[in-house]
């Protein structure tokens, strides 16, 4: 059976036609199920150059968590940091706000990622979904609290202040340099120069979804799993 598709986002003008007759039918028995594209596809053409099964997973967790949400950002740890693999979404108008470079915590990794952990001064990132807070000035300048979601996974972000900021390491100069971003304490930093506008973006509650083939937080994450709760629901 096929899954029921998400709501049309306020202001599309997208509608996902029927190909086939069957499709007609189905369309004229169930016409809210074909009202617009898997937020999964509307992500995959939005930012071509992203993995589009990191995309699917992040469509999953935000239709678990927050169906309505208005704008989503995506990183996936398992590129290197020399590459840009961070994606903002502006899902109400269907744009891809920022492409971006984006740190992982020293305890996590080199130049690539493998390790993550929701533990105080690891050091490391943490991967799963986030709910955005409010910016403040720190001790790394403009920044912006993270509420981690999910318990045992990320859910001490705020109590490790693992916060997007700002950080002159994060830069191609920097990578020139050193074959590498810099590396944080854990927390996702971005260049300087988009520091504030892509604060501003996201903050006060949207979304983050951090990724990394884990399989542990793969298979136990929560919002994960309620996807595939639901895909057992419509085979039965």
């Amino acid at each position: 059976m096929m899954r029921s598709l998400l709501p049309l986002m306020a202001g599309s003008l997208l509608v996902a036609l029927p190909a086939t007759a069957d499709d007609f039918l189905a369309q004229a028995l169930h016409p809210d199920q074909f009202s617009a594209p898997p937020l999964e596809h509307t992500l995959t053409r939005l930012a071509p150059n992203a993995d589009p099964r990191v995309l699917e997973l992040a469509a999953s967790a935000l239709a678990c968590a927050a169906p309505d949400a208005g704008r989503l950002a995506v990183i996936d740890y398992s590129l290197p940091s020399t590459e840009p693999r961070l994606w903002v979404f502006d899902l109400d108008r269907e744009e891809l706000m920022f492409e971006e470079l984006v740190s992982h915590g020293q305890g996590s990794g080199d130049a690539e990622a493998t390790r993550f952990s929701n533990i105080p001064e690891s050091h490391q990132s943490s991967l799963g979904l986030f709910r955005t807070m409010n910016s403040y000035y720190g001790r790394n300048g403009y920044s912006l609290r993270l509420e981690g979601l999910e318990p045992g996974v990320n859910d001490l972000a705020y109590q490790r202040a693992i916060v997007i900021h700002g950080a002159d390491y994060v830069s191609e100069a920097f990578i020139e340099q050193t074959g590498r971003l810099g590396r944080s304490h854990g927390c996702p930093a971005v260049r300087q120069e988009v520091t504030y506008p892509l604060i501003d973006s996201i903050k006060e509650d949207h979304y983050l979804f951090a990724y990394y083939p884990d399989p542990e937080w793969l298979e136990g994450s929560t919002f994960l799993a309620c996807d595939r709760d639901d895909r057992r629901l419509a085979m039965n």
